[in-house]
């Protein structure tokens, strides 16, 4: 790595941790609420909004169950956290639902959560940035007019963030996090008690403004499926919930209660914050449709249709404008950030299931700063293809979203039933018994609750967008499936071969140094392969031009080169093949023997040194890796431009950025 290179990476990311300073990236409850709660909460700036959008088609007289589809999605909300409570206590390692799926109901449908729970990771990220990019457009034209270079650069910003430790970067959204809490309360309580103490008439902008519906006001099971698919799009309130299950182990300790306190904290805000704008909202006579110039009657020509949380903060603070833009701003920041729930969570998830090799084991490691650095850059890749593909469009993304989170949802609600009734099976004591019995309960209770959804959200969405990342969970299955069968398949082969190995060393080891003219590479890889003390040392060379040939030959002999040298003939001027069919010649006749194949190359500083050296050398190494009994050595031979890429100051062994031993060797 080049000293340019590692300067930017420290500038970037900061100093590498050492591994036992694993508990410095540990976060405090006040530090988790933020990292953990920034999705769940910010997912109330546009849940609202989605109710009234849904009900609008239906007309104005649709909005009037509003409250009740915001009651109905906040029970779920607080069942789903009562239930999570369970699984946090039950399961701390932070495998979450996939955990609880594959325990109590098999690999196959632990596999099927995490395939669903990844999409969603994916796609809460490509959500909450193109929500804000929406946001921040309405107020910046220059941002609505590039809004996908926009969200790539928020996305690319957030990974950097997130690399750098996850302390750090919750440490970095608590403020903005904490400001939309207090923004958004202060906006309800000061609009409640401007309507409800002081008597005053608060009145959105839209209030006087009508909506023609699609078809008239609907009836009957027309206005049943809206009002379901209202509730379906008002369940992206739930989203982010089940990360604090996946993130037990950030969780400073006890990891279980602190994780547990902050869902119970993550819950109450949503659900406050949900019920109080859904109710504001309507006290004001907001409006929010899909296309404000042909659904809202009365509206000015050129009407730009302001977020929900816009209006209500236009209308409350009136007389006050710094409280509205404060609101806005807020808003749109946590929306920014909500993102980052999901960096903390995937890249668990991801490195729980290259654990189990159902993922490249890249993702398991952490990097150095602790982070699971692999995870975050491929979640980085993922969304901004997500967000490419699909222009930034929030509505159109919104669709594709909440689907993967309630499959998770049910599966592991109904993984909890299995664990509880199998622990009831042999635990005698009553008290034990008891807590055990209620937990059944409040799981079972959240299975049928989040299975309805489910089948809600798929009879109103599936057609809308909802296939796509139905398409995508099958795609994941399948590929992580085929990764797991490959993993199996090179133990069982390494298996059968130790079974098979009876131990008995080689009977020779026969040395071959590859030369093409006599110089001090050659003469390195010479000196080099005779330290090894092999029982056969020779050196051979491919006759590709007579005249060079007999120039070496010469050379050689009148060395004081003791190793003799082979001229292998090549009619049609190969090299790498008449090389191959000699070690193979070698292998026939000693098959008992380990051929080693020394290969001077040259080290260079510039890359395209790199394509005027090396290339028969490269060719040779790809070809004998596939060799059996035959063993590849490089011998380096640094060129004088490779001096550039040397680390003057001091020498930095394999490892040793990683192990933090650079700071140490540099302070003696």
């Amino acid at each position: 790595m080049s000293t340019l290179t590692k300067v930017s990476k420290r500038l970037l990311l900061g100093r590498p941790f050492r591994s036992d300073k694993l508990g410095h990236t540990l976060l405090p409850k006040r530090i988790a609420l933020p990292v953990f709660a920034s999705d769940a909460i910010s997912s109330v700036a546009y849940a609202p909004q989605e109710i009234f959008l849904v009900l609008s088609v239906a007309g104005l007289s649709a909005l009037a169950f509003t409250p009740w589809v915001a009651v109905a999605v906040a029970v779920v909300l607080a069942v789903v956290v009562a239930a999570y409570r369970q699984n946090v206590h039950a399961y701390p390692s932070g495998g979450g639902d996939y955990e609880v799926v594959t325990l109590n109901l098999g690999p196959n449908a632990g596999l099927t959560v995490g395939s669903a729970l990844l999409v969603d990771y994916v796609l809460t990220v490509a959500v909450s940035v193109t929500a804000a990019a929406e946001n921040i457009g309405s107020a910046v034209g220059f941002v609505d007019d590039h809004k996908v270079w926009f969200c790539v650069g928020a996305i690319v910003v957030l990974a950097a963030i997130n690399l750098r430790g996850i302390k750090e970067s919750g440490a970095l959204l608590a403020l903005p996090t904490y400001a939309f809490i207090i923004g958004v309360f202060a906006m309800l309580v000061w609009g409640f008690t401007e309507i409800f103490v002081l008597g005053e008439e608060v009145r959105s902008e839209t209030a006087d403004f009508g909506i023609r519906a699609d078809d008239g006001d609907l009836t009957g099971l027309a206005l049943v499926f809206i009002v379901a698919r209202s509730f379906s799009s008002g369940c992206v309130a739930l989203t982010g919930v089940e990360t604090i299950s996946n993130g037990v182990p950030a969780f400073r300790k006890p990891k279980s209660r602190n994780a547990a306190t902050t869902l119970v904290m993550v819950g109450a805000l949503s659900i406050t914050l949900l019920l109080g704008i859904v109710v504001l909202a309507q006290e004001i006579g907001a409006k929010y449709v899909m296309d404000p110039a042909a659904d809202l009657v009365g509206a000015p020509d050129g009407y730009q249709q302001k977020s929900m949380i816009a209006q209500i903060a236009r209308a409350v603070f009136d007389s006050f404008p710094a409280g509205f833009y404060l609101v806005v701003m807020v808003t749109a920041l946590i929306l920014m950030l909500a993102a980052n729930t999901a960096f903390n969570g995937f890249p668990v998830l991801g490195s729980v299931l290259a654990q189990d090799r159902y993922l490249p084991r890249q993702l398991h490691t952490r990097g150095d700063r602790l982070a699971f650095s692999n995870g975050i850059l491929f979640l980085s890749v993922a969304a901004i293809v997500f967000v490419v593909a699909f222009d930034a469009q929030v509505t159109t993304l919104i669709q594709l979203y909440i689907v993967g989170v309630f499959v998770s949802f049910t599966l592991g609600q109904l993984g909890m039933v299995r664990h509880w009734s199998r622990l009831l099976r042999t635990e005698s004591d009553p008290s034990a018994r008891r807590r055990m019995i209620q937990s059944r309960i409040v799981n079972s209770i959240a299975f049928l609750l989040t299975g309805t959804v489910l089948v809600v959200v798929l009879a109103t969405k599936l057609t809308s967008g909802a296939w796509i990342a139905v398409l995508a969970m099958v795609a994941l299955f399948v590929l992580m499936k085929l990764i797991h069968r490959h993993y199996a398949s090179v133990q069982h082969e390494l298996e059968l071969a130790e079974a098979e190995d009876e131990g008995v060393l080689p009977s020779r080891t026969h040395s071959i140094v590859l030369v093409s003219s006599l110089h001090m590479a050659s003469k390195r890889a010479l000196r080099y392969a005779r330290a090894t003390r092999p029982d056969v040392l020779e050196a051979i060379t491919v006759n590709v031009d007579d005249r060079d040939t007999r120039k070496l030959v010469g050379e050689w002999e009148a060395s004081d080169i003791t190793v003799p040298l082979k001229v292998i003939a090549s009619p049609y001027r190969e090299i790498t093949r008449p090389v191959i069919d000699y070690v193979r010649r070698v292998r026939r006749e000693h098959p008992r023997d380990v051929v080693t194949v020394f290969i001077p190359e040259y080290v260079v500083g510039h890359w395209w040194e790199q394509i005027l050296h090396n290339q028969s050398a490269l060719r040779l190494k790809g070809r004998l890796l596939f060799e059996p009994g035959v063993m590849v050595t490089s011998v380096p031979w640094q060129l004088s431009s490779s001096d550039r890429r040397k680390d003057t100051k001091r020498y930095m062994a394999p490892g040793v950025t990683r192990r933090a031993l650079g700071e140490t060797e540099e302070r003696r």
